[in-house]
């Protein structure tokens, strides 16, 4: 188990500003606001150091307009229902070994909807419980390491259980964030690349 645990962070250290993520912060029915960056950090209000690579994220199962902010994408979307979004390419593909490796980011804001519609998914197992499930191509994958921060940026790992699942302890009043990630060793095409095996990057971020 030590040992894929070192392989694990060996892979990670590998990726491009490899604490990264893509998350969505949206309060009531308002603009979504989709960043890149530390999510565990306050978001600098010229944004962070690699939020440019951060273009056009795709959203998904959804539709509004895109517009550039000094630190985050706006995406004025209609309704009320959870948001996902899904970007291919914010960082190019690096070397890992003696291969390529890419990265896919995806990123959900809400809990209300119990279906997936990301390849990596955290869902939940009723509609605005504490309860998820980690979904890869709608399997769960057990035992999956995952990152929560709370609404006072306190951060702990955890990991899901045998059935894929996570319950998020109630640790005060505000926006949650569980991140995860899964290595896809499979060969595809990113940025126009050839890649031996790809890393999917997820989030949630829901309100309590």
């Amino acid at each position: 188990m030590k040992t894929l645990f070192l392989a694990v962070i060996a892979v990670l250290a590998a990726i491009p500003a490899a604490a990264h993520e893509v998350w969505i912060e949206r309060d009531g029915t308002g603009p979504a606001r989709i960043y890149l960056g530390e999510p565990a950090e306050a978001v600098p209000a010229d944004g962070d150091p690699e939020w440019h690579h951060l273009q056009q994220p795709q959203l998904i199962g959804a539709t509004g307009t895109l517009t550039r902010r000094a630190n985050h994408i706006e995406a004025a979307v209609s309704g009320s229902g959870d948001l996902r979004v899904r970007d291919d390419a914010v960082f190019a593909p690096w070397q890992a070994g003696e291969a390529k490796q890419g990265a896919i980011f995806y990123a959900r804001a809400g809990r209300a909807e119990t279906g997936h519609k990301l390849d990596l998914e955290l869902v939940p197992v009723a509609a605005n419980g504490d309860t998820f499930t980690l979904l890869f191509r709608g399997k769960p994958l057990a035992h999956a390491k995952l990152a929560i921060v709370t609404p006072d940026r306190w951060q702990k790992h955890f990991a899901t259980d045998a059935e894929g699942r996570i319950t998020v302890p109630r640790l005060g009043r505000g926006r949650y964030l569980v991140g995860a990630s899964h290595v896809e060793n499979a060969p595809a095409k990113l940025g126009g690349q050839d890649v031996a095996s790809v890393m999917h990057i997820s989030t949630l971020t829901f309100v309590r």
